[in-house]
């Protein structure tokens, strides 16, 4: 049972107050120690600002200026783009020349007679008249425009299988597109990929059953009384001239040199056709890169330059009730910064991306190996820190002339540093970084214990619970001291009204 507190009835004192402002001088540790977790939770918190940031940035390097797509981005231009058009997949090299274009690829189609189905909704068996297991092959051409000998194979029943849940089976599963025209009652079936296999370039057989057979659609019906009767259109190669070589292809679209071409329609006249660097595409790339680059190390810098005000601690609980919203954030302001003041792993990281960028790019064809030399320097404002700087007009110049040299000054592979592109060493040091920080303030998802700042983070918890502990304790004794001196005084009252009674009885 707790010991009854009795407040300042017999001393007249306010023991409410008093044992309240006792309690706010044995609450200075504890608001340390709860301060000092706050800063430890800004500064965990800011730490992983900072690998946010690096995370976002070597992702950007990665996606461009590393990759060489990069800078095999072409403008293909061509005198009649309605016949010809041409775009580069991952060509390094630039192309020109004519091209005329014979004929275009077809692809293959057989058309049958009227089949005399009245409802392609009806089974098989109503329709057609089809009994027992029914399996039938189809074989098309491939897009190398040789024809598929295996073939593909559907099995059905006809007591079941409509004639369009079939057609659409035979969509999804094979190398044909077949069509029903409910207004003629005829079956089309047209290859998915163009081109003349030198030979039948559509082969429909029945392994099972005579669904092709009926419609008079096979070639080799085991009752001759059912042969083909369907029409018959092969399918044809493209024929063209490219710079002076006649050729063909069996589709429409295909490579040459790693660019795309399309023919789409045959020419009277050869059209002319040539291709250049798309410098403002590939200059885009590098400019969000030195942008990015420029706020990443403008922000580490301001944290590791960051003043430390020792006088502004963080706010107690307490202190943010006497205090209005703005002068919280104001306070706050102040408190917070310097978390990251001269961090090591941060000072050293700036340190060696400043290396990573100025260090020549050893090992290259193309005799370009540092940034300078495309224009790209360092600003002569030394408040800047390793700013960049982009002499666009420099830059554009050295994309034009050869992209390749300015892939290799950024993404070249190499067995060493000095071999490596820019963008290589730079994301290597932005690992190593990012796995330094992790170590100190962990992320998002990490448990306290296994980084540094959480295992403090655990140990001030233990610390400040132990400490309300004592504070409960000591409380309690203000309390039974307070009550032991009240009862004292009550007593002491009594004694003297006892007396006072008894002196004024004898007079």
């Amino acid at each position: 049972m707790a010991d009854m507190r009795i407040g300042g009835l017999a001393s007249g004192m306010d023991t409410d107050q008093i044992i309240m402002d006792l309690m706010k001088a044995e609450r200075i540790p504890l608001d340390k120690m709860e301060q000092k977790k706050q800063y430890l939770e800004w500064q965990r918190d800011d730490y992983r600002d900072m690998n946010k940031m690096m995370f976002d940035f070597s992702n950007l390097i990665f996606d461009g200026v590393m990759k060489h797509g990069t800078y095999t981005q072409k403008s293909v231009t061509a005198s009649d783009s309605s016949k010809v058009s041409i775009q580069n997949i991952n060509s390094t090299t630039d192309l020109s020349g004519t091209i005329e274009v014979g004929s275009l690829a077809k692809a293959a189609t057989i058309v049958s007679e009227d089949t005399g189905i009245v409802d392609p909704k009806a089974t098989l068996s109503t329709s057609m008249g089809l009994t027992g297991t029914q399996k039938i092959s189809i074989k098309s051409i491939l897009k190398d425009g040789t024809l598929d000998a295996t073939g593909k194979t559907i099995e059905f029943d006809p007591a079941t299988e409509t004639l369009n849940s079939l057609i659409s089976k035979i969509n999804q599963q094979t190398g044909v597109s077949v069509f029903f025209d409910e207004q003629s009652k005829k079956l089309s079936v047209t290859a998915k990929n163009t081109g003349d296999a030198a030979g039948n370039d559509i082969v429909l057989e029945d392994l099972s059953g005579t669904f092709f057979e009926t419609l008079r659609l096979e070639e080799t019906p085991v009752n001759s009384a059912n042969t083909f009767t369907g029409t018959r259109q092969e399918g044809a190669n493209a024929s063209f001239t490219y710079n002076g070589l006649t050729t063909t292809r069996p589709s429409n679209t295909f490579q040459i040199n790693g660019f795309e071409i399309t023919l789409k329609g045959t020419t009277t006249t050869p059209i002319t056709f040539s291709s250049k660097p798309d410098t403002d595409k590939i200059l885009e790339k590098i400019v969000k890169f030195v942008d990015e680059y420029n706020k990443l190390i403008e922000k580490v810098n301001g944290e590791l330059n960051e003043k430390n005000y020792r006088d502004f601690k963080p706010l107690t609980a307490e202190q943010k009730e006497a205090m209005e919203e703005k002068e919280i954030e104001l306070w706050e302001e102040k408190a917070r910064s310097g978390t990251l003041r001269n961090d090591s792993v941060l000072s050293s990281a700036m340190n060696k991306m400043r290396v990573d960028l100025y260090t020549p790019v050893s090992g290259g064809t193309s005799g370009t190996d540092q940034l300078s030399q495309i224009g790209i320097k360092t600003s002569s404002n030394y408040l800047e820190r390793g700013k960049l700087i982009i002499d666009e007009a420099k830059l554009r110049e050295a994309i034009s002339k050869d992209p390749n040299a300015i892939y290799e000054i950024f993404g070249k592979d190499g067995a060493t540093s000095g071999e490596q592109g820019i963008a290589r060493r730079l994301r290597e040091t932005l690992k190593d970084t990012m796995d330094s920080v992790e170590k100190k303030a962990g992320k998002a998802s990490s448990t306290n214990n296994t980084f540094s700042l959480g295992r403090l983070l655990n140990n001030m918890d233990n610390q400040i619970d132990r400490f309300e502990d004592r504070l409960i304790q000591v409380e309690d004794r203000y309390w039974r001291q307070f009550t032991a001196m009240e009862k004292a005084i009550q007593r002491s009252n009594q004694q003297s009204m006892y007396l006072m009674q008894q002196f004024g009885g004898g007079m």
